[in-house]
């Protein structure tokens, strides 16, 4: 194993490095989900000639006339500038990817199998076989897609070129930042030749100070899921000690702001609320229990059981939250939801906790309208017994109880005085713990927040 890991100290003022353009190699991006299309833009940005590659015509269509199958913040600049400059092109064929490219980066899901928790592979399995016979010599393949440990080795023995793994850590709403500028680079490789390439591709972010970790497949496999899984714990503790301040009249923003003074700890991801969703964490923590115990090594993770149990736990408080206000009963109630998507400045509703509440509240009989300043599209076209409104404000008209479950930027500028006036009842669920509970109250609404004493 190689380990050459650095992190700058730089001091507290100083800007980031700027980003320069690399001398180009020509790149194939495979998958132009919200991962590969990203890669493959800034790939382009920072000075490769890059080619997306796609099975759906639809999305490689709308690709190459610069239109943004999803919303990301600065994406469609960086995926229009590369466009006109000639370095960014797409195509549907794995052959013509094959003639074009250096190095092939994988970046196609690998969603949760229908009736189990482990990762459904089928699509890493068809991009490397589909490769595999047209690949010219000294080609270089590399996974980005979150894969079960063993991956690699296991895809390796069916190509005829070398295998790498450079797991991508993109944060939706961030993730244009986090490709330019990121954190770490972490790289599995089984050459020193296979780590120089790799270092070539990622020159400019090497020259700003990222830190490079080089190291075996099968351990850069395992970063990603590790750093998913105590992510995910981190929220699930704050979580279970929501559910403790809940029962004793604690106050648990206060509590996570005490312990997160401890530099040992800290205060990223211990906002207590609704509980984390979304295409990764969920998905990531049981397919790497799946493959825990297909190593015989269950008990290793089985604490994962219970993060997830935690976190699903929060939707239903959110649930029974809102029920308490409405009498008991959400038969003949209307609900306002305010969030569809599983975070801010994204349109993702995977498995949304803000539509899990939403559904479940229309389950009791309750009128449920939904808005969401980005994702109502996408959440209408799976949930279309929901209703959904233009406008946050229009959401809230005779509602019996309003419920904030996606911590959107223009929710916390609502107008407490003024919603009260479109409301039939002055009640509200902030499930995100991101509104100003004192003015909400001020302005005479009976509020209810995960972990925070009633008054």
């Amino acid at each position: 194993m190689r380990l050459n890991s650095f992190r700058p100290t730089p001091a507290d003022d100083a800007q980031p490095a700027e980003i320069r353009e690399v001398e180009k190699s020509s790149l194939t991006v495979i998958g132009t989900g919200y991962l590969g299309a990203v890669h493959a833009a800034c790939m382009a940005e920072i000075g490769h000639e890059v080619l997306g590659v796609d099975v759906d015509e639809a999305k490689i269509a709308a690709l190459a006339e610069g239109r943004a199958p999803f919303f990301e913040p600065g994406f469609p600049e960086v995926l229009k500038r590369n466009l006109e400059n000639g370095r960014l092109r797409f195509t549907t064929s794995l052959a013509e990817a094959a003639a074009f490219g250096d190095v092939h980066f994988v970046c196609v899901g690998t969603p949760q199998q229908p009736g189990s928790h482990a990762a459904d592979l089928r699509y890493v399995d068809a991009v490397v076989d589909g490769l595999a016979p047209h690949l010219r010599p000294g080609a270089l393949v590399v996974g980005k897609s979150t894969v079960p440990v063993g991956t690699a080795s296991r895809l390796a023995e069916r190509i005829d070129a070398e295998l790498a793994w450079n797991p991508e850590f993109l944060r939706e709403g961030f993730a244009v930042e986090d490709t330019l500028r990121p954190d770490r680079l972490v790289v599995g490789v089984t050459s020193p030749s296979a780590e120089q390439v790799l270092r070539d591709v990622y020159a400019p972010m090497l020259a700003a100070g990222t830190p490079w970790v080089s190291t075996d497949p099968a351990t850069a496999e395992l970063v990603k899921v590790a750093a998913n899984s105590f992510l995910a714990t981190k929220i699930s503790f704050i979580n279970a000690m929501a559910e403790i301040c809940e029962a004793t009249g604690a106050d648990v923003t206060t509590l996570a702001a005490a312990i997160g003074y401890d530099v040992r700890i800290g205060d990223k991801f211990l906002r207590a609320g609704v509980g984390f969703g979304g295409g990764c964490l969920p998905k990531d923590i049981r397919a790497f229990r799946h493959r825990a115990a297909e190593l015989g090594l269950e008990e290793s993770v089985r604490f994962l059981h219970e993060v997830d149990a935690i976190n699903l736990r929060r939707r239903d408080r959110a649930v029974s939250l809102a029920r308490e206000l409405v009498g008991g009963s959400f038969a003949g109630r209307s609900v306002a939801v305010l969030g569809a998507t599983f975070k801010p400045d994204s349109d993702d509703i995977r498995d949304s906790p803000a539509l899990a509440v939403a559904n479940a509240i229309r389950a009791e009989g309750a009128r449920v309208t939904v808005h969401d300043p980005q994702g109502i599209d996408n959440a209408r076209a799976v949930h279309p017994d929901l209703d959904y409104s233009p406008g946050a404000q229009k959401a809230c008209e005779g509602a019996h109880v309003v419920v904030h479950l996606t911590e959107w930027s223009e929710y916390r500028d609502l107008d407490p005085v003024k919603l009260a006036e479109v409301v039939h009842g002055r009640a509200l669920v902030d499930a995100r713990n991101a509104l100003d509970l004192a003015a909400w109250r001020a302005a005479g609404w009976e509020v209810r927040a995960l972990g925070r004493p009633r008054a």
